[in-house]
């Protein structure tokens, strides 16, 4: 498969992507950035991986820490193992595998955070693309069917993240009734004074906090250009409770 060498948080890290296919986006780089005071023997799991974008910024943001990413494509999978090597990052490793499957290289209930931006849709036009519509469009595997699996991966009290389409939300705060709570949505605005069409999610398994919304995020000014938060996670790497928001 023919591929490119792209560059994460503004050249700290190098990513193998397919010239003609699926490439990572700027919701993986802000997923990335809502892990939060990481232990250093806690585990993580990025469930459809894609091309590696969050795993392979939580690695250089976590070192010490054991990350693992599962992929259905394999040449997505392949890339993104040539992506950690050519980062030095030991501690990340990533599996071509179905998780509508029981032959799986990881247990349930062995992580301490799973985190995922699954696909978008199953009623959007997909690309004629395959690789990209095998990314954004679920066919034979629902969100909520999803979401369960990331939370059967879990340990208890353990954290789950994801970004979505804001008209998913009901999917997720359904799913997750009963199973997982402290739920904290982030709500995604493009500029002010638009609707949010994304929105970030942090939830503890078993827990019974209640959810709450966080204030707004707003990726980009007026002019266009990305506003000061953004910038502090999409090119210095920073963590989402760490920026002058």
């Amino acid at each position: 498969m023919e591929y490119c060498n792209n560059y994460l948080l503004n050249q700290q890290i190098k990513i193998f992507q397919p010239v003609d296919g699926y490439h990572t986006s700027s919701d993986a780089v802000l997923l990335s950035s809502l892990p939060n005071k990481i232990k250093p023997e806690d585990s993580i799991l990025d469930v459809g991986s894609g091309t590696g974008g969050i795993s392979l910024c939580l690695a250089k943001r976590f070192p010490q820490n054991k990350i693992i990413g599962l992929e259905i494509q394999p040449e997505l999978a392949e890339l993104s193992n040539l992506s950690a090597q050519a980062n030095g990052f030991d501690n990340l490793s990533y599996y071509n595998c179905d998780i509508k499957t029981k032959n799986l290289p990881v247990k349930p209930c062995s992580f301490n955070h799973v985190i995922s931006n699954p696909p978008y849709s199953d009623h959007d036009m997909p690309s004629p693309n395959k690789s990209k519509a095998t990314a954004h469009n679920h066919t034979d595997f629902t969100l909520t069917q999803w979401i369960n699996f990331c939370l059967k991966m879990l340990k208890p009290f353990g954290y789950l993240y994801f970004i979505h389409r804001t008209e998913a939300i009901n999917e997720f705060i359904t799913a997750l009734q009963g199973k997982a709570g402290g739920i904290k949505v982030i709500p995604i605005y493009s500029k002010q004074k638009q609707n949010a069409k994304r929105v970030m999610l942090i939830a503890q398994k078993d827990s019974k906090a209640p959810s709450i919304i966080l204030p707004p995020f707003y990726t980009h000014n007026q002019d266009g250009s990305y506003t000061e938060a953004a910038e502090q996670i999409l090119r210095l790497g920073k963590s989402f409770f760490a920026i002058d928001n």
